[in-house]
């Protein structure tokens, strides 16, 4: 154990372990049975047609309910927001504890830096067993995001391997399926290959994208274990990201009066091509698409059901911190967007955010600000782990409910580099739409309980007053310009200037990586 991490007994008297999962793409308006009108009012607001009156939305039916029971046994926090609009800067902030401009991992810069502190190298230093299981291939060594782990899996494959052999999965037909795994059975271990084609062709649970896998795994390491060391298991369930594909018996539940399955998983999804005008998707259509989504929540809630079960029958439930959030939300036909790029509207910053065990537990809900950045303190806090290395680098403020720290009156969130970039989207597409080339800038924002402002590198600003306009469609920035300039002083207090980022430290990605992330989307 390092001379500077360790644990202070008296302060972690009821719990020992922590346990992080992160509910890729979950966004905080459509998780619970209290978002139905709220997310009616959405659509509305943005102009889908009443035709939509029987959106899924409208349904009532709470897709989490493990994780609605989880906030009404501990404590849900109700303005959580994500500091980064997608998943590798957000995963990045909630590692080291800081801000996207200051841990630089971005869509210009793909690689967690090596001399950033991680939150797991703390609980590893504090004598912790460190677990990790992603199935977002953002959140893997490829990207830096190893260190502290003993072991850090890829929760999608049977065995696991540099080699990804997602591109036989993808194959739309017998023929590409063949050709795909001609072209890649042999790179690495054929017969690991074998075997993760196999398990993803005819075992892997029809609409599962490694939640299954990593579940059973992870009950299974449990039972297992014969290590008194305490623990800590970090979770990446991505079945809400796009391409939303939901078991059809999820599906059904939350689709549209009327609507078919088939109907709804035969609508194109690919957000960029979207953006950039490729084709259109009809309100009817989104209504469709939203219902998938939030089946896919409901599969991955199932999920997070029995992970809970697993530590309670391995006898570790009371002993853990147990903590759910999203690492950023989702636009499905939001402000004209499909998909969490270019723009940092709620839609993509406001996320779930539970904790039960120890002084979590029967804490009701909580409306005061927190920032996923904020988890590195209060996981710590929690264990009684001080890690003055980590501590001294990080923005991360503790809401443990015994913390000294004053509440934020404030959140703030960056967008450092569009990903994928400009450039990428001009040689898929050619010609691009000037309003997706007006996306290439750096964006910040400010939140404060009444005012939301963001501002751009190239002069671009809004000003919204969230408390009569919580769904950011006024710019008040012209009738309001006093307050406008006092929330931008507030944004270039908080931050350096606005500069463009460093295109400099993107990984050479193995080519398995660029087709997975391509699928999801990123490139």
């Amino acid at each position: 154990m390092s001379e500077s991490n360790g644990r202070d007994d008296e302060s972690h008297s009821t719990v020992r372990n922590v346990v992080l999962v992160v509910l890729d793409t979950a966004r905080a308006k459509s998780i619970g049975t209290q978002t139905a009108s709220a997310n009616r009012q959405v659509v509305d607001a943005d102009g889908i047609d009443a035709a939509t009156a029987s959106d899924p939305d409208a349904k009532n039916t709470d897709p989490t309910p493990s994780l609605t029971r989880l906030a009404d046994e501990g404590t849900a926090f109700e303005n959580a927001f994500a500091p980064a609009p997608w998943t590798l800067p957000s995963h990045a902030s909630f590692f080291t504890g800081t801000y996207p401009s200051h841990h630089g991992t971005h869509g210009d810069h793909t690689y967690l830096d090596d001399a950033l502190r991680t939150l797991p190298e703390a609980f590893d230093d504090a004598g912790f067993r460190t677990i990790g299981v992603s199935n977002n291939t953002w959140i893997t060594e490829e990207f830096g995001f190893d260190r502290g782990f003993d072991d850090l899996r890829k929760g999608w494959q049977y065995i696991q391997s540099d080699a990804d052999m997602g591109a036989v999965v993808r194959g739309e037909d017998f023929r590409e399926k063949v050709a795909a795994t001609r072209n890649r059975l042999f790179d690495g271990n054929p017969v690991v290959n074998a075997a993760n084609i196999l398990y993803s062709e005819f075992l892997q649970p029809a609409g599962d994208d490694g939640a299954d896998r990593s579940t059973d795994w992870v009950a299974d390491w449990l039972a297992d274990r014969d290590d008194d060391r305490p623990f800590f298991l970090f979770c990446n369930f991505i079945e809400p990201h796009v391409r939303y594909d939901p078991p059809r018996e999820h599906a059904e539940r939350f689709l549209p009066d009327g609507a078919s399955y088939e109907e709804a998983t035969a609508i194109r999804q690919d957000p960029r091509a979207y953006d950039c005008e490729e084709y259109a998707i009809s309100d009817h259509e989104f209504a469709l698409l939203r219902g998938l989504y939030r089946a896919e929540l409901a599969y991955v809630d199932q999920q997070l059901g029995q992970l809970r079960a697993a530590l309670e029958a391995a006898g570790e439930w009371e002993d853990t911190l147990f903590a759910v959030c999203g690492d950023h939300g989702e636009h499905i036909g939001e402000h004209g967007f499909f998909g969490h790029q270019y723009n940092l509207y709620d839609t993509l910053l406001h996320v779930p955010l539970v904790c039960h065990g120890g002084a979590f537990t029967d804490g009701g809900r909580r409306d005061d600000f927190v920032q996923l950045l904020d988890l590195p303190a209060t996981l710590l806090e929690t264990v009684g782990v001080d890690d003055p290395e980590l501590r001294e680098q990080w923005s991360s403020r503790s809401f443990h409910p015994d913390s000294d720290t004053g509440s934020r009156d404030a959140v703030f969130a960056e967008y450092v580099a569009p990903q994928p970039s400009i450039d990428r989207l001009e040689a898929r597409f050619g010609e691009i739409p000037d309003r997706v080339r007006e996306f290439d800038r750096r964006l910040r924002a400010v939140r404060t309980d009444e005012y939301k402002y963001v501002r751009g590198d190239d002069g671009f600003e809004r000003l919204h007053r969230i408390s009569t306009d919580p769904f950011e469609r006024d710019d008040i920035s012209d009738d309001q310009p006093e307050k406008a300039r006092a929330l931008r002083r507030r944004l270039e207090e908080h931050f350096e200037p606005l500069a463009a980022a460093e295109e400099t430290g993107e990984v050479s990605m193995r080519e398995g990586t660029k087709e997975r992330l391509a699928d999801l989307g990123y490139l």
